[in-house]
């Protein structure tokens, strides 16, 4: 088993730490934990955490899982999911 590869990213103001497990199955499938400081949500977890189990290949195709994540990020941070939700996470309330 490879040693686990952890990095950490700025996507628009939000604080991510990824960590990569290469062949985490032993059989070529990668495992990546994406984590935000205190649980803030991103385009792709609104708690705050996303597991994710794909090929290695998938993830080669990038260079690595850090840019893999990035252009995961950018691609859903174009949802109109993301943008009301960040919308309502940056906008004061006063109730």
């Amino acid at each position: 088993m490879i040693a686990p590869i952890t990095t950490m990213i700025d996507w628009q103001g939000i604080r991510l730490t990824v960590l990569h497990k290469p062949n985490w199955t032993g059989c070529g499938f990668d495992h990546i934990e994406i984590t935000s400081r205190n649980r803030a949500p991103f385009p792709i977890s609104e708690t705050g955490y996303r597991s994710h189990f794909l090929h290695g290949d998938e993830i080669r195709r990038y260079g690595d899982a850090t840019a893999y994540v990035q252009a995961w990020l950018d691609e859903a941070g174009h949802t109109t999911a993301w943008q009301r939700i960040d919308q309502e996470t940056r906008q004061l309330t006063l109730f």
